[in-house]
């Protein structure tokens, strides 16, 4: 299962924010920094608001949903590529995962000590993106120098690395992580390799207070940290309160959604957050249905027909046939499996067949 790594200076809500999403309390949440010293890691539902009507139209009440890996890293401070507070360890931690959720502070409270002295979310997450940029130059300068020797050995692949860690090595020098460097679906393939930092696609988790959310004005930290992720980082930025999050975890549904309305919050900003995680990871979900149950599979995005078939069974992959496939707007405006048959809109693909979200699969294989 690929993993999202939650990272960001200390008290930002790293780890009152994996208690919220994992629905738990492992990690430790305190008003001082380097609180969490080991990673914690958990499993977080992937909210799809398609389960429901599958499983009415199937007459199940057996639903499971797709879910994500998610770890809460220790906070870094600034010098962490040179060993500062728990800097060897919040890098290694890292490279441990497949994409980062960065959960910046973007609110004003006395009472919640801040690292920095100040509120800043700009420079908070320029502060972790230079201490990456850092670590990876590092890591470039060893490996270029392997690569180059090599390379003189008319070593073809370590000829290429070379060519792609130079590129690297300009790119970050200039203060860019490495998933912002234009690359060839060859070279994106050849930078995994190189375990780069920077390289991990990252979205901003914006930490507001619950006032602002139930106010519904834009706050000025938000705009700014939305611009600078489009400008510096091509990537994206969300919104929630942590610690309301953190609250209506701890209660019932009918609870949490009582407590909203008094509020008078309609969206808490959770559910987009795990959204854009699940997609910041390439993922996608297809659906089984059937009257046992629905179920939602997380595959990786360009996987084809054999491939999604072995997430159920390895059995299923190795003795693959075809799939019936249905999309699944059009089994919801048919009514049902049997009407869809009846009109033609169930496919039958092969082994070449590239699977997309929201596919209603059914597989034919064959055991020997």
């Amino acid at each position: 299962m690929l993993k999202a790594g939650i990272i960001g200076l200390p008290n930002a809500g790293k780890s009152t924010l994996f208690n919220a999403l994992t629905r738990s309390r492992k990690a430790e949440a305190a008003n001082y920094p380097f609180c969490t010293l080991d990673p914690n890691v958990g499993i977080v539902e992937v909210p799809d608001e398609r389960l429901a009507p599958l499983a009415r139209l199937v007459k199940t009440t057996k639903v499971v949903p797709a879910a994500i890996e998610v770890v809460d890293i220790a906070g870094l401070v600034a010098g962490a590529s040179q060993g500062e507070g728990l800097g060897n360890q919040f890098l290694a931690n890292i490279r441990e995962v497949d994409a980062l959720v960065h959960v910046v502070r973007c609110f004003d409270d006395d009472n919640i000590v801040h690292t920095m002295g100040s509120i800043d979310p700009v420079r908070d997450i320029e502060i972790i993106a230079t201490e990456l940029i850092l670590a990876d130059l590092q890591s470039i300068a060893s490996q270029l120098v392997k690569n180059q020797k090599r390379a003189r050995a008319q070593d073809k692949e370590a000829s290429a690395n070379v060519g792609l860690l130079e590129r690297l090595q300009e790119h970050l020098n200039q203060n860019q992580p490495a998933h912002t460097l234009e690359m060839n679906e060859s070279e994106r393939t050849r930078v995994k390799s190189f375990c780069l930092l920077s390289s991990k696609p990252v979205l901003y988790a914006c930490n507001i207070t619950e006032a602002a959310l139930a106010a519904e004005a834009v706050s000025p930290y938000l705009e700014k940290v939305e611009q600078y992720a489009r400008q510096h980082h091509n990537t994206t930025a969300c919104w929630l309160c942590v610690q309301l999050e953190a609250d209506l975890s701890e209660l019932s549904k009918e609870e949490a959604e009582q407590y909203r309305r008094e509020l008078g919050v309609q969206d808490t900003g959770v559910t987009r957050l795990i959204q854009l995680i699940y997609q910041l990871l390439g993922l996608a979900s297809y659906f089984t249905a059937g009257e046992k149950e629905v179920r939602a599979w997380t595959f990786t995005q360009g996987m084809k027909a054999p491939q999604c078939a072995g997430l159920i069974h390895t059995d299923f992959e190795q003795g693959f046939i075809k799939v019936e496939v249905i999309s699944y707007e059009a089994l919801v405006a048919a009514g049902n499996i049997h009407a869809a048959r009846q009109a033609g809109k169930y496919r039958l693909e092969g082994k070449d067949y590239c699977f997309v979200d929201g596919d209603v699969a059914l597989f034919r294989f064959n055991v020997t």
